[in-house]
């Protein structure tokens, strides 16, 4: 099975199969409306806005696992980021990326590309030192960690890199660049 074998609900409830992105980049990325790292979705719908046109997707995936940060319905997730962000890329149904229900799209994503780690920036730090109290043995399994964890699948469905939430979107911004 590969990425474009997946599919994934968006928030109207209609199934969007990957396969309709061949060809394309596509950044998948879990998100949340009340999260510190929330305003991701400034750089996210720039690089959309840039990028689009171009090849890329951006597959925004809700997820409430992380700290109860997207407590939301679908409609007022959508609401929030549009009003907030003017984000026009499209918003997946609230899904679970970890544990028993996660969703078959990030079931995958995690085989291909495991937890790396934080990085040494004061972010990173601060989300290792928080995570060590949950799960001492965090490091060990690829689950996702928190919100705003990216995904870059290149033009040929190959999981290429994964951003934990503390890297910079500039980072983020130049691997998709890149494969443009």
């Amino acid at each position: 099975m590969g990425f474009y074998d997946l599919s994934v609900m968006n928030a109207q409830g209609e199934e969007i199969s990957m396969a309709d992105f061949k060809g394309k980049v596509v950044l998948v990325v879990n998100t949340a409306t009340g999260c510190g790292f929330t305003p991701h979705y400034a750089p996210l719908e720039k690089m959309y806005e840039d990028l689009h046109d171009k090849g890329l997707e951006i597959v925004d995936v809700p997820c409430n696992q992380f700290a109860g940060q997207t407590p939301g319905s679908d409609e007022e997730i959508h609401e929030f980021c549009t009003l907030n962000y003017n984000t026009r890329f499209p918003q997946m149904a609230k899904a679970d990326v970890n544990g028993e229900n996660a969703i078959p799209l990030f079931t995958y994503l995690k085989s291909q590309k495991g937890f790396e780690g934080f990085g040494k920036s004061p972010a990173g730090l601060a989300m290792s030192v928080m995570l060590k109290g949950i799960d001492k043995d965090y490091k060990k399994n690829p689950d996702i960690k928190w919100n705003f964890t990216k995904f870059v699948i290149n033009r040929e469905g190959e999981v290429v890199a994964r951003f934990e939430p503390t890297a910079s979107m500039d980072d983020v911004r130049k691997c998709v660049e890149s494969l443009i």
